[in-house]
């Protein structure tokens, strides 16, 4: 099942009574990729007053996993209204940080609310996606003779060659669309190619 994943980074930035929101949403593979770029954002705006962030993994649709922080900010005002754009989003395996810049008026628990939510949906509005296609991986062993038929199978099936290794038989680690898998292990019972399934990639 495919679904929509960040193509790139994006950022946008808003201001509400003078105080700075700050907002990027990128594609994480993990909680740990998502924690670590957060201590990246923290270097990079060290004299901000709050790191807010939400991310959610997996397919949008019944995400596997979801997180959120309000850093500081009063419980349920910052990560919460983030990770509730992004359950409406439907784009999955993305994190939001919001950096915020304190501008001296306060603005109350229903305004920080509303102010994160409108960060997030501002960043979200100029994100750009793509579809993020479940692959498997494959350890394909042939002789020299067939490495060429190979690699033109693997383009047919839009797959990628991530790494080949020569001695007496040709090694190929490949990844193979979940859809395509069948079509292409065919292919090398038919030419009496070895092969292994080690391991879903993504």
């Amino acid at each position: 099942m495919s679904y929509p994943i960040p193509a790139q980074l994006a950022e946008a930035e808003i201001v509400i009574k003078k105080s700075r929101f700050i907002a990027y949403a990128q594609h994480i593979v993990s909680r740990e990729t998502g924690m670590q770029w957060l201590e990246e954002i923290k270097q990079q705006y060290p004299d901000a007053r709050h790191h807010c962030w939400a991310y959610q993994l997996g397919n949008p649709g019944c995400a596997t996993n979801a997180g959120m922080g309000d850093d500081g900010e009063p419980s349920g005002t910052a990560g919460k209204p983030i990770l509730n754009v992004l359950q409406h989003k439907g784009v999955g395996d993305v994190m939001i940080i919001v950096v915020r810049y304190f501008g001296g008026i306060k603005l109350g628990a229903g305004g920080l609310t509303r102010a994160y939510g409108q960060a997030a949906q501002a960043v979200m509005e100029v994100l750009p996606t793509e579809q993020q296609v479940p692959m498997t991986g494959l350890q394909v062993y042939c002789d020299f003779a067939l490495e060429q038929s190979i690699r033109h199978w693997l383009t047919q099936a839009e797959g990628e060659l991530q790494e080949v290794t020569y001695s007496k038989k040709v090694s190929l680690q490949v990844a193979l669309p979940d859809d395509r898998l069948d079509e292409f292990c065919e292919q090398l019972r038919a030419h009496q190619c070895e092969y292994e399934l080690p391991d879903k990639i993504q």
